[in-house]
């Protein structure tokens, strides 16, 4: 250990809370600073705990170059605390920053957008409300400025989008969310029952029900007893795989239909509908719910299963490829994603993006490659990523994204029948390893997911922090539509495709 930061080789990473070195902020600030100077770190987690009178602060930072998880700390006073803000140099921390000052009241000097993230309950100021949000305005009378939502057009998840237009072309887009804020965080602590807790996490975002349900399972089992049966792990990765496949098709479709190309729209859909409706087949919900619990399963797969999978993703693989290479090689599907929406290598680093947002841009960020967890340990995953960083670049990376999730199904297939073992029932613990902080990362279809759980000397969970994809890479989303035609943002919005329920938790 170093005696300024602990640095765990795991995923999921434990240690005793005492083994974290707490430093003085300036040391802190200088250590994440030299940390964070290294293209290949990024934070995974920035978070406040009450003790008393006392905020104790951890951060957790991913080293994708040595595989492993970088902890560190430090104490400040809850009252009147001001500290020199970290996101002044790194961009990547500014909503943590923002977050931590949202709810403890704590002054980030230098801090260069320093708002209301969420709205939570128990938010520090309670004067501050969603209806006063400072929004950024220039005063011009050559510009204008466009409200969208919180009211969606699509009937979907609440979220303002502020624009700033000289004409058609958007000059600054400021966005807005905390609208459904729901206290998962809160509840996490609340609800004494391990089983609701796991409901909780697949409701985290409907849309990623396995790759949350999967950090909360793979958390709670190092907090207690490790699960080592690899064909559990194999039934696990096989899910995530199907739900990445899913999405990234239904998200093809949204792309075509926002360019009026129904046809690769309808196909698109109907295809999707047959990839949620066998994970259906395997657990008896289209989006996997109930299907990852900590310590086993109640779904375990079968042989029946397997092959329909199997010959669904043949079928389903084929015509999604057919389709794709018509869509993006059509010229009018090219003429609306080529060089819309883009966001450089450069500009994704700052913003720390993760996962396919991050990938799309030439930023290589994958889980499953960096802190390989579950099966991925012992197994392959192929690099795809672009470097366009415009829709079609996002286009792309679903497509590629999807044929190399049907090579990773098929082949993780051919182990589990070599190997199968028996997958035993479901654990829940009330009591957890005591004293303890855990770190649990997947990697999601949208990207990067980390849970971290804290417990206290009972073994009782008195911490809970989630990171969604989304809280990293809503930003990306307003630099993309800077300098585009106003309509041409629901197709950025879609090229992304982030969680409004994520963000809010």
């Amino acid at each position: 250990m170093n005696r300024k930061y602990l640095d765990i080789k795991a995923n999921p990473a434990i240690c005793n809370t005492e083994d974290i070195p707490v430093l003085p902020y300036h040391e802190f600030n200088d250590v994440v600073s030299g940390i964070l100077a290294e293209e290949s770190n990024h934070c995974l987690a920035y978070f406040a705990v009450p003790t008393g009178e006392n905020l104790q602060f951890y951060i957790a930072i991913a080293d994708d170059t040595n595989n492993s998880i970088i902890l560190t700390s430090f104490t400040a006073e809850r009252k009147s605390a001001v500290f020199p803000s970290l996101a002044a140099k790194f961009f990547q921390l500014h909503g943590f920053e923002r977050e931590i000052h949202e709810n403890y009241g704590i002054q980030f000097e230098g801090h260069p957008w320093l708002k209301p993230v969420r709205f939570p309950f128990n938010r520090y100021n309670q004067d501050s409300v969603i209806e006063n949000y400072p929004f950024y305005s220039i005063e011009s009378e050559e510009l204008h400025e466009v409200g969208v939502g919180p009211v969606h057009a699509g009937v979907i998840e609440p979220g303002h989008f502020r624009f700033i237009c000289n004409g058609e072309k958007v000059r600054h887009l400021e966005i807005q969310l905390g609208y459904q804020h729901r206290g998962i965080e809160h509840l996490m602590l609340t609800k004494n029952s391990p089983l609701q807790r796991c409901i909780l996490a697949e409701n985290i975002a409907g849309d990623t029900a396995v790759g949350h349900a999967l950090a909360h399972a793979q958390l709670i089992e190092i907090l207690s007893e490790p699960v080592a049966n690899e064909t559990l792990h194999i039934e696990r990765c096989i899910a995530l795989e199907m739900e990445r496949i899913a999405v990234h098709i239904g998200d093809t479709a949204a792309l075509c239909g926002d360019v009026a190309y129904q046809l690769g729209q309808v196909v698109c859909e109907a295809l999707r509908t047959t990839v949620i409706n066998t994970t259906q087949l395997w657990c008896g919900n289209r989006f996997g719910k109930s299907l990852i619990r900590p310590g086993g399963s109640n779904f375990p797969l079968t042989e029946e299963v397997a092959n329909n999978i199997l010959k669904m993703l043949e079928d389903t693989g084929r015509r999604y490829v057919e389709m794709t290479d018509r869509i993006l090689t059509l010229p009018s599907v090219l003429a609306r994603f080529e060089d819309i929406g883009t966001v450089s290598r450069e500009q994704a680093l700052k913003l720390g993006l993760v996962g396919m947002a991050a990938r799309s841009s030439g930023l290589l960020r994958d889980i499953r490659i960096s802190h390989p967890f579950q099966f991925y340990r012992n197994f392959e995953v192929h690099p795809v990523y672009h470097s366009s960083g415009d829709v079609l670049a996002r286009a792309l990376q679903r497509k590629k994204e999807v044929e190399e999730s049907i090579r990773i199904i098929q082949s993780l297939i051919t182990r589990w029948k070599e190997s199968k073992t028996t997958v035993s029932r479901p654990v829940y613990h009330d009591r957890l390893r005591p004293s303890s902080l855990a770190v649990s990362l997947t990697e999601g279809w949208r990207g990067e997911i980390c849970h971290v759980a804290m417990t206290n000397a009972q073994g009782e969970i008195q911490q809970y922090k989630i990171k969604d994809a989304s809280f990293h890479n809503w930003m990306a989303l307003a630099l993309a539509v800077r300098n585009q035609e106003i309509s041409d943002f629901p197709l950025c919005n879609k090229s992304y495709n982030l969680s409004y329920c994520g963000h809010d938790l």
